[in-house]
């Protein structure tokens, strides 16, 4: 597969076209941002772990039923990906109450949630990536109807399920995550974009040491460490 001209760059990835309409090549870059990217740093290898990562947890995903873009792993920091039209929303699921949660409605840092909490968001960079409801969804036309809706909270909520069972008994705590879906040429909604402690947090089960991204937008250190963990215990 050859890889082509540069089709996107995002804050985690280049995205370039192939000499094949139907795929992509995904480059994972090592630079890291935070707080709509005013905070900014550079963690030599971090793309090569998220794309390591992403790919062992795409391949768990299909092996359970979830339809993703993932084709197969090219090198250390690329993968190759199906062409998807991608759906302008983050779709994010907390397990824990942190972050923006705990600062919009006060909720107690580290509290359970009573169930998995399904939120979206629109992904755009000038409006900072909104809250939003159903209604401001499809006022918007990011979602074809209500049905498409409720066909992204069902993935979230499946994956949510598979992901939390599969970490669980790695003695790592999903805390919550964000994903993001395309509709592939046949329209049907798959996941893409990536799975990685860049758009997860994880929580030691026993210490509660935090293993994701959390690490650079807190100051705590030791970034890459933490990342490495991370992939430790997925392939161990």
């Amino acid at each position: 597969m050859e890889k082509k001209e540069l089709l996107y760059e995002g804050k985690g990835k280049k995205i370039f076209l192939t000499d094949n309409d139907n795929f992509l090549i995904a480059e994972f870059k090592d630079e890291l941002t935070a707080f709509d990217a005013t905070k900014k740093g550079f963690e030599k290898g971090k793309g090569a772990l998220n794309c390591q990562i992403s790919s062992e947890l795409f391949e768990l995903l299909e092996k359970n039923g979830i339809p993703t873009h993932f084709v197969k792993k090219l090198s250390d920091n690329e993968m190759l990906i199906k062409k998807a039209d991608m759906i302008a929303i983050e779709v994010v699921v907390r397990n824990i109450a942190t972050g923006s949660l705990t600062k919009r409605l006060g909720i107690p840092e580290g509290k359970k949630l009573p169930f998995a909490l399904v939120e979206f968001y629109y992904k755009n960079d000038e409006l900072h990536d909104p809250l939003i409801n159903d209604e401001h969804a499809l006022i918007l036309e990011l979602a074809k109807d209500e049905a498409e809706l409720e066909e992204l909270k069902r993935l979230g909520r499946e994956i949510n399920v598979i992901l939390k069972s599969f970490f669980d008994k790695r003695d790592l705590i999903l805390v919550d995550f964000k994903v993001e879906f395309g509709r592939d040429k046949e329209g049907k909604i798959i996941l893409a974009d990536e799975i990685s402690p860049d758009s997860c947090r994880f929580w030691d089960k026993k210490t509660g040491e935090k293993l994701d991204k959390d690490r650079f937008r807190q100051d705590l250190g030791n970034v890459k460490v933490a990342y490495e963990e991370v992939l430790r215990r997925i392939v161990e």
